[in-house]
């Protein structure tokens, strides 16, 4: 295997001979370090990162099973192979379990095994980090087109400029007082922020218009739920988050639209977002009405609790207020500052 990569291999054991053997046999193709005993070796972690370590099992001062799992726990990307005179099963389950070895080596081996199966280390190694690279590269990639999206709604409505940032803050934060499992609470947060991206498909107009709507106006905004989730349903990494952001404007009493769920029937993420939503309508500046203050806000929350919104998510998320309130002031001012910076270097 040559991608023009030498690789760093660190070789474990307590006999000069032994070690001896292994440099020997591998040296031509890789970068060898050798370490006489697992506590040298694991000063030599402290300091280096290695690809893989090859340890031999029975060491004096700890041993190998031992030994591999501290590799792990320090590296834990690091390819780990334990050499063996033992064909003790439960001493091979707990190397496998317990230190996370990719393989044992029976002794005594032959040179050209030790070398098949460093190579067939090294290899699952570099798949691993190649997959990795594209998966994070393919998660930039999708938290550019997310970026892309809300930017677009931004720009097409001078009044909800931010608003998809903040409302998927006011989401994250009622998140996180409920403790959920991180990749729900990743979905409800996106869904948070893509919950009005159609938007774009209704008339400017109708956004802008300073009037009380027509109940026809009306029926035309209304349709953005539809809009949403024309443009999400067909990125499949969607398809949680789509279905969120197709209730989030049910009422808990059923009354909402476009389908009509009520209580529990209405998925939780979307009855959070309601919540988040309609509290950062309430304090903003619209075209048609100046905000309300916060506690008017919140007395109209409490007002709506068991009918619009579920109540106990209500009252986690006025509880959240007075710290969320700060946060948000501290965050607007750091914007406010780094785009001074960039205006002044520009």
């Amino acid at each position: 295997m040559d991608n023009g990569h030498r690789y760093k291999i660190l070789v474990v054991d307590d006999e000069e001979d032994n070690l001896a053997l292994m440099y020997r046999t591998l040296r031509s193709r890789y970068d060898i370090v050798k370490a006489n005993g697992a506590i040298e070796a694991l000063e030599l972690l402290k300091s280096t990162q290695f690809d893989c370590v090859i340890s031999d099992h029975k060491m004096p001062q700890m041993d190998g099973v031992e030994f591999l799992k501290r590799v792990y726990d320090a590296q834990p990307k690091t390819m780990r192979l334990l050499v063996t005179a033992y064909s003790d099963v439960k001493i091979l389950i707990d190397a496998i379990n317990s230190a996370k070895i990719y393989r044992y080596i029976k002794k005594p081996y032959e040179p050209g095994e030790l070398i098949l199966i460093v190579e067939a280390a090294l290899e699952t190694y570099q798949l691993k980090n190649d997959n990795e690279t594209l998966i994070s590269d393919l998660k930039d990639l999708f938290s550019g087109t997310v970026k892309a999206i809300t930017e677009a709604l931004d720009a097409k409505d001078s009044f909800t400029l931010g608003r998809s940032k903040r409302v998927a803050y006011y989401t994250m934060k009622i998140v996180t007082k409920l403790a959920l499992k991180p990749v729900e609470a990743s979905q409800i947060e996106l869904a948070g922020l893509l919950h009005d991206i159609g938007m774009i498909g209704v008339e400017e107009s109708i956004l802008n218009k300073t009037q009380r709507l027509t109940p026809e106006e009306y029926e035309k905004v209304k349709m953005h739920v539809q809009y949403s989730v024309k443009i999400l349903e067909d990125i499949k990494q969607l398809k949680e988050i789509t279905e969120i952001v197709k209730y989030h404007h049910e009422y808990y009493n059923g009354c909402g639209y476009p389908y009509g769920l009520k209580g529990e029937e209405i998925p939780l993420g979307a009855r959070i977002i309601a919540i988040a939503d309609a509290y950062d309508s309430m304090i903003s500046n619209r075209a048609y009405r100046n905000s309300l203050t916060s506690e008017e806000a919140i007395a109209a929350l409490k007002e709506n609790a068991g009918e619009q919104f579920d109540p106990a998510l209500v009252q986690v998320f006025i509880n959240a207020i007075p710290e969320m309130t700060k946060e948000i002031e501290m965050l607007e001012q750091m914007e406010k500052e780094q785009q001074q910076k960039e205006t002044q270097n520009a």
